[in-house]
């Protein structure tokens, strides 16, 4: 709450009014007077509880301070790659958009020259025997050794 001239000079008037002229000086010097004292004692309490609160406070906060630091910087670091990782992310995403679609036009103009050289419906019935067929022959190769010695006798003719 602050005082302004304005309010002074009402304070001056109505303590003139009350107290009379022949007092006023004697009050105000008083009230100086207690003022001085009240302003006194706040700093002496002050400096009290800087000397035994918040000195002492101070000093054990110190070696808690340093001990924090080392986390402190690692969290820095963490929060550091953290952007990096993010940033590197969202840079994936941009350039799988743009392989997406780069074939995508490029896949237009390849497919008249299929339709032109061979109906699909053949093409999915051949490519689906095919891998039925080569399993069976991986099994049989896996069987034989090249001498046409068998693994199940170790290599021996029986």
């Amino acid at each position: 709450m602050k005082i302004g001239v304005m309010e002074l000079i009402v304070i001056f008037i109505v303590a003139l009014l009350v107290i009379g002229p022949d007092k006023l000086p004697s009050y105000a010097k008083k009230l100086g007077g207690a003022l001085r004292e009240f302003r006194k004692a706040s700093a002496d309490v002050t400096k009290e509880i800087r000397e035994n609160v918040v000195d002492p406070l101070d000093e054990a906060s110190k070696p808690l301070r340093e001990a924090m630091e080392p986390f402190e910087e690692l969290n820095r670091d963490i929060n550091k790659n953290m952007k990096s990782v993010e940033k590197d992310l969202k840079g994936i995403g941009k350039t799988k958009k743009k392989e997406e679609e780069a074939p995508a036009e490029e896949a237009p103009k390849a497919e008249p020259a299929a339709e032109k050289s061979e109906p699909e419906p053949k093409a999915a019935a051949e490519a689906a025997e095919k891998p039925a067929e080569a399993p069976a022959e991986a099994a049989a190769a896996a069987d034989v050794t090249p001498a046409g010695e068998t693994k199940e006798n170790g290599g021996k003719e029986a």
